[in-house]
């Protein structure tokens, strides 16, 4: 079922040369494979997910308490980024064929982490159908890069400390974006349909709910203890762990981007192969192919078991040249590096 208007994705088809050359290199015939959804894979993705939050959990619980919880606590708020880029797939619509099953599977994986889905999908079109214009939301997140290595370490060690954890729920329950630099807020819902307005208010009073129900169901069966597990083992990544990785992604996406007119410049694909820091990133930061972000803004339509494909033939059509892509250490180099001076 395709997206109505007022709620698709759409792709980037701003003029330029460099975006002319990406997007006329590819056929509809090379095309149609990559943007064929495959419940089984998506199946696999959710799966490896919460297999990986299984463990970290029964590690917890086999050697409470003990400092082995400190490092399932990392590995849980690892996991729960990996809830966050299922939620976004689905919010493309890219997760599931059917659509009923591709929202309640969404909406189910976002409320785990406290992400209303319904409401990120309003917010993210804005993000995709304006890229860094006054309208993408996401710039107050990732605008401005580099801003110096004492700027960007002091918020990810404030977002480490949990104190930054509330702008980010406030974020994927519709607040405006903020923007730093200007104070500007961004609320730009004009191309949005009421429909997906109206599903995004539903959802936050479900994620609301669930998020109260949580902790009186944890605390139903095993008293303190069980109330302490969720609290320490469930709450504590999301607000901590959690929050470093979301900023930091973000600015490794689009921070210091090079040229903001195109698509190939705007976004930035890292490439995750090689160094153990490049795989370490992997890991840590872009689990199921988030790191191929030129690619993604390219074509949204395409889901995420099928972007290093698209990679590939971009990159072999020699549509990738003039594009960011480069190694997640030299990323890392360039959005730590001293802020820039204004002329």
């Amino acid at each position: 079922m395709e997206p109505r208007k007022g709620e698709e994705f759409r792709e980037d088809l701003r003029p330029g040369a460099r975006n002319a050359q990406a997007r006329r290199l590819l056929t509809p015939q090379e095309l149609a494979p990559l943007t064929r959804l495959s419940s089984w894979r998506s199946a696999l993705s959710i799966a490896h997910t919460f297999g990986l939050i299984a463990l970290a959990l029964a590690l917890a619980i086999a050697t409470w308490p003990s400092a082995w919880m400190l490092l399932s606590i990392v590995v849980i708020g690892i996991a729960q980024h990996g809830l966050f880029i299922l939620a976004h797939e689905a919010a493309h619509y890219r997760l599931f064929p059917h659509r009923g099953a591709n929202d309640f599977l969404g909406r189910l994986v976002g409320m785990l982490g406290g992400v209303s889905m319904c409401t990120y999908r309003v917010t993210h079109r804005l993000h995709h159908n304006n890229l860094y214009t006054e309208e993408d939301p996401d710039t107050a997140i990732h605008g401005g890069y580099p801003r110096g290595k004492r700027y960007l370490f002091n918020k990810l060690v404030r977002d480490l400390a949990g104190l930054n954890a509330w702008k980010t729920f406030a974020y994927f329950f519709g607040a405006p974006a903020i923007n730093d630099d200007t104070q500007r807020e961004i609320r730009p819902l004009d191309d949005t349909s009421p429909e997906l307005r109206a599903a995004a208010r539903r959802d936050r009073l479900w994620v609301a709910g669930f998020h109260v129900v949580a902790p009186l169901a944890a605390l139903a069966p095993a008293g303190w203890r069980g109330l302490a597990m969720y609290l320490v083992l469930w709450v504590v990544p999301l607000v901590t762990v959690l929050q470093p990785i979301l900023r930091l992604r973000a600015i490794c996406e689009h921070g210091a981007a090079s040229d903001l007119g195109s698509p190939l410049t705007a976004a930035r694909t890292n490439r995750t192969t090689g160094s153990w820091p490049n795989r370490l990133a992997r890991v840590a930061l872009f689990p199921h192919h988030v790191n191929y972000h030129v690619e993604h803004h390219l074509y949204p339509a395409v889901p995420h078991f099928h972007l290093p494909a698209l990679h590939r033939l971009l990159r072999d059509k020699g549509a990738l040249d003039a594009a960011e892509v480069r190694d997640f250490t030299s990323t890392w180099r360039l959005v730590f590096a001293a802020r820039k001076t204004r002329a």
